[in-house]
C-alpha cells in the first residue's frame, strides 16, 4: 500500500495506490480492463452497447448514492442544529423561523428529487432496461450537485458552526464537493447531452 491519499475531502474513504508487482492473474479472474476507445468502436454490436450502458448506469447510480448519503448527513446534523441553537436574542430555536424553515423545506425538496431519480435508475438497470449512458451522465449532474447544493444551504444556515472542525458539517462540505471532480465531470457530461441533444 503507497499511502498516498491526502486530499481535502473523502479522507476516510482511504483510497491509497495498491501496488501489485509479478502478481499472477488466471483470466477467468481478469476484470475486462480496455482502453476508452475500446468500449464502443463504430460497428459494436447491440450487446457491446447494453453492456456499456449497463456499466455506465450502475457506476451512476453508485457515485450519485454516495454524495447523495454525504449530503443526508449534513441535513441530519442541521436539522438538529437548528432545533437545539437558541439565539440570545431570538429566545427560541432557530427551527422556528419562517427562513429556517424555507431552506429545511428547499434541501428536504433536493434530496426528494435524488431518491426519485436514484431508484428510478436502479430499478430500470434491474429490469435491464438501464438508461442510455448520456442520460446517466445527466443523473450524475442532478443528484451531485442538488448534493452540493444541500450542504451549501445547510452552511448559510449554521454559520461559523457549521464551519468548525467541533462540528461535522464542514467535513461534509469537503467530502461532497469531491463530486466535482469525480469521473464522468460536469464539462464532459454537459457536453455529450448537447451533442444528443444537437443530433451531433
Amino acid at each position: 500500500m503507497v499511502e498516498n491519499w491526502n486530499h481535502m475531502g473523502l479522507r476516510a474513504s482511504g483510497s491509497h495506490e495498491t501496488v501489485l508487482d509479478n502478481v499472477w492473474i488466471p483470466p477467468e479472474n481478469a476484470v475486462d480492463i480496455r482502453a476508452p476507445s475500446a468500449w464502443a468502436p463504430a460497428g459494436a454490436s447491440q450487446a457491446d452497447v447494453d453492456a456499456n450502458a449497463d456499466q455506465q448506469a450502475w457506476m451512476v447510480v453508485l457515485l450519485g448514492s454516495l454524495y447523495d448519503a454525504v449530503a443526508r448527513a449534513g441535513y441530519d446534523w442541521i436539522r438538529g442544529f437548528v432545533r437545539e441553537r437558541i439565539p440570545g436574542s431570538l429566545g427560541a430555536p432557530l427551527a422556528t423561523l419562517p427562513r429556517v424553515q424555507e431552506a429545511i423545506g428547499e434541501i428536504t425538496a433536493l434530496l426528494h428529487a435524488n431518491q426519485a431519480l436514484l431508484d428510478d435508475a436502479a430499478a430500470r438497470t434491474d429490469a435491464g432496461t438501464p438508461p442510455p449512458p448520456t442520460d446517466s451522465g445527466l443523473l450524475k449532474f442532478t443528484v451531485t450537485g442538488n448534493a452540493i447544493r444541500a450542504v451549501e444551504l445547510a452552511l448559510q444556515l449554521s454559520g461559523n458552526h457549521g464551519l468548525s472542525r467541533n462540528n461535522p458539517l464542514e467535513r461534509h462540505y469537503r467530502d461532497v464537493l469531491c463530486s466535482r471532480i469525480h469521473t464522468p465531470q460536469n464539462d464532459s457530461i454537459l457536453v455529450a447531452a448537447g451533442r444528443v441533444a444537437l443530433g451531433q
